[in-house]
C-alpha cells in the first residue's frame, strides 16, 4: 500500500520532461504581455506627446497669427501716423505761407494807412485852402455887393438877400400904367443908369421879375407880369447886357408889395424886381430870388 502510494506521488517521468517547455511558454507569453503593455504605454505617451506637440503647433499658430493681426495694425497705424505726419507737415506748410501772407497783409496794410493818412493829410491841407478861398471870396464878394447895393440905391430901392441883391422898379422910379407892359420913355434913363452898372458885374446872373396889382384873374395877371419883366429885360439886353445871364419870371399878383385896394397901393404893387445873384450860388432848377 506504502509502494503504490509512493508511485502515486512520484511524479510521472513524462511531466518531467514537459515542465521547462512549459515554463518556457509562460515566459514568453509573459514577455509578449509585457511588449504588448509597453507598446501600449509607449503609444500611449506617443500619443499624448503628439496632442501635446499639436497643442503647442495650434499655440504658436495663434501667436503667429496674433503676432501677424499686430503687425498689420502697426503697418495701419504706421501707415496712419504717416499720413497725419504729412497731413501735418503740409498744414505746418500752408500755415507758414498764411503767416507769409498776414505779414505781408499787414505790411500792405500799414503802407495804406500810411498812404491814406498822407491822403487824408492833404485833403485837409486843401480843405483849409478851400476854406481860405471861400472866405476870401465871400469877403471880396461883400465889398463888391456893397459898393452895388450903394451904387443902385441911387437909383433905386435896393435890399440885400442871403444870395446877393433885390432892386425894386415900383411906382417911385418906373410906373407901370394899368393893364399895360411897355416901359414909358421917361424912365428909359433910369434903365440905362441901371444897365451901365450892371454891365460891370463879373460872376453874377441877373432875374428879372414882374407882378400886378389885385384887378382881373390870376392867370391874366400871370402873362401881364412875364409881359413886364420880359420888357424891362429886353430894355437891359439891348444896352449890351448878355442874354444868357438874363431869366424872367411873372408871379402875378401874388406878394404884393402894398397891402390895400387904393390907387396908390395898386400903382407901388405893379412892379419889377431885379435880383443880383452870385452864380456860385445858383443851383439846379430856376432862379428864384430869396425875398
Amino acid at each position: 500500500m506504502m509502494d503504490s502510494s509512493r508511485e502515486a506521488l512520484k511524479p510521472d517521468e513524462h511531466e518531467l520532461g514537459d515542465a521547462p517547455a512549459n515554463s518556457q511558454g509562460k515566459l514568453a507569453l509573459a514577455l509578449g504581455v509585457i511588449a504588448i503593455a509597453l507598446s501600449l504605454v509607449l503609444g500611449f505617451v506617443y500619443l499624448i506627446s503628439v496632442r501635446r506637440l499639436e497643442r503647442e503647433v495650434a499655440r504658436l499658430s495663434q501667436q503667429t497669427e496674433d503676432f501677424s493681426r499686430q503687425v498689420v495694425r502697426a503697418q495701419e497705424q504706421s501707415q496712419t501716423l504717416a499720413q497725419q505726419a504729412s497731413q501735418a507737415a503740409a498744414n505746418a506748410q500752408a500755415a507758414a505761407q498764411q503767416r507769409d501772407l498776414a505779414k505781408q497783409d499787414q505790411s500792405n496794410s500799414e503802407a495804406q494807412a500810411q498812404l491814406a493818412r498822407q491822403q487824408a493829410a492833404a485833403e485837409q491841407q486843401k480843405a483849409a485852402q478851400a476854406t481860405q478861398q471861400a472866405e476870401e471870396y465871400r469877403q471880396q464878394r461883400e465889398a463888391e455887393l456893397a459898393q452895388l447895393q450903394q451904387a443902385l440905391g441911387q437909383i433905386a430901392e435896393t435890399r440885400r438877400t442871403a444870395m446877393g441883391l433885390v432892386m425894386t422898379l415900383d411906382s417911385k422910379s418906373i410906373r407901370f400904367d394899368f393893364d399895360k407892359a411897355n416901359i414909358k420913355p421917361e424912365y428909359r434913363d433910369i434903365l440905362n443908369r441901371i444897365a451901365g452898372i450892371l454891365m460891370t458885374l463879373k460872376g453874377y446872373t441877373i432875374a428879372v421879375y414882374g407882378y400886378t396889382d389885385d384887378i382881373g384873374t390870376q392867370t391874366y395877371n400871370l402873362q401881364l407880369s412875364q409881359h413886364r419883366a420880359e420888357a424891362v429885360r429886353d430894355f437891359l439886353v439891348q444896352t449890351g447886357i448878355s442874354p444868357t445871364i438874363m431869366s424872367t419870371k411873372g408871379f402875378g399878383k401874388s406878394d404884393p408889395r402894398v397891402p390895400g385896394e387904393s390907387e396908390q397901393a395898386r400903382a407901388a404893387n405893379r412892379r419889377v424886381e431885379i435880383g443880383i445873384v452870385d452864380s456860385k450860388l445858383i443851383t439846379n432848377g430856376p432862379l428864384v430870388v430869396p425875398k
